[in-house]
């Protein structure tokens, strides 16, 4: 197996600074949450953020989808550190510090493009019991600039030196040209590019920019609630996950040298993939129910489990496993953080 090197990783996304916190139910009322949700945060949450950390003991975390899978996959191959590379775009301010101190503790090399338009982006968790309501604030996230950051020379010179790329669908919401460029030399050059369909309004809102980019991808992530989407706004005429995978492995590709690869994930069902020309399933880690914590982070989990095995160029089965280990870790644990080192074999 290839040790993985320096800047080998390379992960392009919305970077927010989460923020957790026990709160009670007049904070929720008060904002108009409900106990378990996720929803972009309206006007009549901008005081939420600030209050959050008046009010209660919080924990902060570097966030965002991509992010938190490059961390994952940082984590669990420990050494060499900056392995992954993060770039995205963060506010000159105090959280903005906060997240490149929480990049730099998980040992990600973080470029971040820093702009005072807009403030860091941020993801209020409000848990109450059992339950977790977030509120996102992209904010400075939605302000990434190619022409500003991708294309400088010190910094395509980092997307140069990879050789796996991966990109959360959540990104075609910024700056869809920006994720061409980097499908196109990963292409161009043989390497491997990775996606995630990310959530189904991305399927039916953001349907061109993210077809404009599929030729390009080499492995699709996504779970069943995002494959069924994805099949019904390209008319599959099916909501048979396995054959969503087959047809969806079989849409135009540039790189012929490379089959693409389809992975679809059904929380506690078998994780759907396509082997070759076949459709094969995988069974996931059985776990008590009464252990699992919070499944927020699972998807993104697996996939930073996935590149892991990715880097080291580990048979599609053991990438797999490896992202089956990572959900299975952070399932237990709120939030997407994880214990100090991975035991996984």
């Amino acid at each position: 197996m290839p040790t993985p090197s320096e800047n080998m990783l390379f992960g392009m996304g919305n970077p927010l600074l989460d923020i957790s916190a026990v709160v009670d139910k007049d904070f929720l009322d008060k904002f108009g949450l409900k106990p378990n949700d996720q929803i972009l945060a309206e006007d009549k949450h901008k005081a939420l953020f600030e209050e959050i950390v008046k009010r209660n003991k919080v924990e902060y975390h570097a966030g965002g989808s991509t992010q938190n899978s490059v961390k994952i996959a940082q984590w669990m191959l420990q050494k060499p550190h900056k392995v992954a590379t993060f770039f995205g775009c963060i506010g000159k301010d105090d959280f903005g510090k906060i997240l490149k101190k929480k990049a730099e503790e998980a040992h990600v090399d973080a470029h971040y493009y820093e702009q005072t338009e807009e403030p860091t982006g941020t993801c209020a968790a409000c848990i109450t019991g059992d339950n977790r309501s977030l509120v996102a604030n992209l904010a400075a996230a939605n302000c990434y600039k190619k022409e500003k950051h991708l294309d400088l020379d010190s910094n395509w010179e980092l997307v140069e030196k990879a050789k796996v790329y991966y990109i959360a669908g959540f990104f075609l919401t910024v700056s869809p040209e920006s994720i061409l460029k980097v499908a196109k030399h990963a292409s161009e050059n043989n390497k491997i590019f990775c996606m995630n369909l990310s959530a189904p309004f991305i399927s039916q809102f953001f349907k061109e920019p993210l077809m404009k980019v599929m030729p390009y991808v080499d492995i699709l992530f996504g779970n069943e609630t995002e494959a069924a989407t994805f099949a019904k706004e390209l008319g599959f005429e099916t909501d048979d996950i396995a054959v969503i995978a087959h047809k969806t492995q079989n849409l135009p590709k540039e790189n012929a040298k490379r089959q693409r690869l389809v992975v679809f994930t059904q929380g506690k069902d078998d994780t759907v993939a396509t082997v070759g020309d076949k459709v094969t399933m995988f069974p996931v880690l059985d776990i008590d129910q009464n252990d699992i914590v919070d499944t927020n982070g699972a998807g993104d989990a697996f996939v930073g489990g996935f590149l892991f095995a990715l880097v080291q160029e580990q048979s599609l089965e053991e990438c797999i496993r490896a992202g089956h280990y990572a959900a299975n870790v952070i399932i237990r644990r709120v939030g997407c953080t994880f214990p100090e080192k991975p035991d996984f074999h």
